[in-house]
């Protein structure tokens, strides 16, 4: 199956907890075949924190959708992600925003993610490799998304 996943990170080596993301990821049998470029994004919601670091990837599994959850929340822990404070700091957040054309709502899994498009820091890097796919929820394309979302979020493309 065709997945696309949000990485990002705000505290420690930003870069390393990415790559490592990646590489957990792999490991677990989510090969990645595209990635974004790496965005400097500033917070949403909760502004007090750092800035993130943030990219999507485009990537093949044979996982099952809550499967590809527990891989991601597993990633995410090995790389010290803590759930102390909604919204907040975070070594590592892996976000399942597309699973094929699917749509799945159920306690614990929404895909698509339920933000995915009111937010810049993932409609940016998504449009860079996937500008044509279309939500299957909306039925728009992701450059289309990008193009209408108000979010005034800085994201600026560092790589």
């Amino acid at each position: 199956m065709l997945v696309y996943l949000a990485v990002g990170s705000n505290i420690g080596d930003r870069q390393h907890y990415i790559r490592s993301a990646i590489q957990g990821l792999s490991a677990r049998g989510v090969r990645t075949i595209r990635c974004a470029s790496i965005y400097l994004t500033e917070p949403r919601d909760f502004l007090d924190q750092p800035w993130f670091l943030n990219t999507v990837l485009e990537a093949s599994t044979s996982l099952d959708p809550d499967q590809l959850l527990r891989a991601c929340l597993e990633v995410e822990e090995e790389n010290l992600r803590k759930r102390d404070l909604s919204k907040g700091p975070r070594t590592l957040d892996i976000d399942i925003i597309f699973f094929g054309r699917e749509i799945i709502r159920k306690h614990g899994l929404e895909i698509p993610h339920p933000r995915f498009s009111k937010r810049r820091f993932v409609l940016e890097p998504l449009a860079e490799i996937a500008p044509e796919f279309v939500d299957p929820v909306s039925g728009k394309t992701i450059r289309q998304l990008l193009e209408e979302v108000s979010d005034p979020a800085l994201v600026e493309r560092l790589r």
